[in-house]
């Protein structure tokens, strides 16, 4: 049963109906005699892909990475989204031509010298402060590396299971 199915629709996909151009008159005459199957297989058989249909050139990509680019158009370094120790000096300067200059003054500044996006307190791990100040001091240490690995001494718990025995021989003699 599957078979004769799979059949016509290889032929129809080898039929490479691209545009109603290639149908010549068949459309037309579908229509104009009322033949509603017929018109509804030639429009089945037309393809509704997009690529197929206009004719479009094949463009190979050139990759060209940031820093290529930034060179080739003379871009400054791009907007820091972080702050880090050195765009509190390029906020400050911004912040002195808007007080000396307004806000165009400010706004060239930032054009020629890019501020951060976002600033966050320092010193608290890439952490909200919120978030650092709920931790507690025991956390804390951990994120600085500060708390030294405590290595068990498996000897001592022997040694205690040991001495437990022979004190618990003794009371029974």
């Amino acid at each position: 049963m599957l078979q004769p199915t799979t059949e016509i629709q290889h032929t129809l996909d080898k039929a490479n109906l691209i545009n109603e151009l290639q149908c010549g008159q068949s459309v037309n005459q579908a229509i104009a005699q009322n033949r509603r199957a017929d018109f509804a297989l030639l429009l089945a058989m037309l393809s509704n892909d997009m690529r197929e249909t206009t004719a479009t050139e094949v463009i190979d990509p050139i990759h060209h990475t940031d820093s290529e680019l930034r060179k080739h158009f003379a871009l400054t370094s791009p907007q820091p989204l972080r702050s880090a120790q050195e765009t509190y000096a390029s906020g400050a300067q911004i912040a002195l031509q808007f007080h000396q200059g307004g806000i165009c003054s400010a706004k060239l500044q930032h054009y020629l010298r890019p501020d951060a996006l976002s600033y966050f307190p320092e010193h608290t791990h890439q952490l909200e402060e919120s978030v650092y100040h709920n931790l507690s001091g025991h956390q804390r240490r951990q994120l600085e590396g500060k708390t030294s690995s405590q290595s068990l001494n498996y000897e001592l718990y022997n040694q205690l299971v040991t001495n437990r025995r022979l004190s618990q021989i003794q009371a029974q003699a």
